[in-house]
């Protein structure tokens, strides 16, 4: 009788207790939903519904239609692509960079985070986190060997980081703190005030700041986002990404920038060019329209993302709901109303009963619990239904 030998295959130790990412875990479950019929509206996932402009699209197949533009590009991005990051900086928030040296082009901003994390972070070295916050800043710390110490985002602070409450101790062992502002969950928005408090922060405790900045382009009601950069002295501290995803409707297409001090950016770059060969030639064209052409078609974009904020929050308010209308990103950050304090529970619930999907707080970090988080980046008619969904299943618990 013969007896099957079965190899037990392992992973790394430095990913063996990493979670898949909570987007693609609901995928799956929502792909069961479906085929059992259920109606799902999805406005849990911040992707854009709405697309680029038609002139980025028309560059796209332009240079497509070349047939010399579809072998490999340089490593980080042609020098027009990056010449056109530094043009967009330049105008849009008066910032000189240097293409060459200060410039870096990302298959998607998000690369560009977890690459950042693992060229800068040995063992042992500690991260400050936002709580709640993206959960690639903690997941890429982990992997890299890193500590993490989560500080809140507190509503009575406006989700800022109160940086005198960050023990000591602490201060004096981190190496990195992460940013994020317009920010991914909450929406809230820091001043230029703040990020010159930041940079004298960082400047004062040798401190990298990680500047995670994908919504400056999204505002509402005459807001206008800042850079970090625009602080002086901020390069020598500071790096900042940035993505066409949320700015120009091009999520799918990953295309994104890390700009700043340029010894963060050559390390990302030599990382990177280990790790693949850039971008499809025809999409750094379509970028780089997208950065110096018209910028007037935003405000109507911003517009209908506006209406559709107002329509969510006048709507989760009639059930009890605590939430304020955002001024920039494409989210509502709102508290559960009294009486529901499982946000997992809630949303799986919803999901299950009403077939909208909306995103627990709890995914943030555990000062996310008891709030949600729904996104914008959805049809408006579709948005609507959810609501209505949604203000119906809370009435029925009552």
């Amino acid at each position: 009788m013969e007896i099957d030998n079965f190899m037990i295959i392992k992973p790394a130790d430095r990913i063996s207790t990493i979670k898949p990412y909570f987007f693609a875990s609901l995928a799956s479950k929502i792909s069961n939903l479906k085929e059992n019929g259920i109606d799902i509206i999805r406005i849990d996932i911040g992707s854009p519904d709405m697309p680029p402009q038609q002139f980025i699209i028309d560059e796209l197949t332009k240079v497509a239609n070349n047939p010399k533009s579809h072998g490999y590009t340089p490593n980080g991005g042609t020098t027009d692509f990056r010449k056109s990051i530094s043009d967009y900086y330049l105008n849009r928030f008066g910032v000189s960079l240097n293409p060459s040296t200060e410039v870096l082009a990302l298959i998607g901003s998000k690369e560009g985070l977890f690459h950042f994390t693992q060229v800068m972070v040995n063992p042992g070295d500690l991260v400050l986190v936002p709580d709640p916050g993206y959960p690639v800043y903690a997941g890429s710390t982990i992997i890299a060997g890193g500590e993490v110490f989560n500080f809140p985002l507190l509503e009575e602070n406006n989700f800022l980081p109160d940086l005198e409450n960050i023990p000591q101790e602490i201060v004096q062992k981190a190496k990195i703190m992460w940013i994020n502002y317009p920010n991914n969950p909450t929406g809230a928005v820091a001043s230029l005030n703040f990020f010159e408090k930041l940079i004298h922060f960082a400047q004062d405790n040798n401190i990298i700041i990680a500047h995670d900045a994908p919504y400056v382009e999204v505002c509402f009601d005459g807001y206008v986002a800042p850079s970090i950069l625009q602080v002086p002295g901020a390069k020598e501290v500071a790096v900042e990404f940035n993505s066409l995803s949320k700015s120009y409707n091009m999520a799918g297409w990953r295309i994104g920038m890390v700009v700043g001090n340029p010894d963060i950016i050559r390390y990302i770059n030599t990382y990177k060019s280990q790790m693949d060969s850039s971008l499809f030639a025809p999409i750094l064209s379509a970028g780089q329209a997208a950065l110096t052409g018209s910028q007037e078609w935003l405000a109507a974009r911003n517009q209908i993302y506006k209406e559709r904020r107002d329509l969510v929050v006048s709507g989760l308010q009639t059930v009890g709901f605590k939430v304020n209308a955002p001024p920039a990103a494409i989210y509502i950050w709102a508290k559960l109303p009294v009486g529901f304090n499982d946000s997992v529970n809630v949303c799986n619930r919803l999901l299950e009963e009403t077939g909208v999907s909306i995103t627990p707080g709890l995914v943030y970090g555990k000062f996310g619990e008891g709030y949600i988080r729904i996104s914008l980046g959805s049809d408006t008619q579709r948005l609507s239904i959810a609501i209505e969904r949604i203000k119906n299943w809370f009435k029925s618990q009552v």
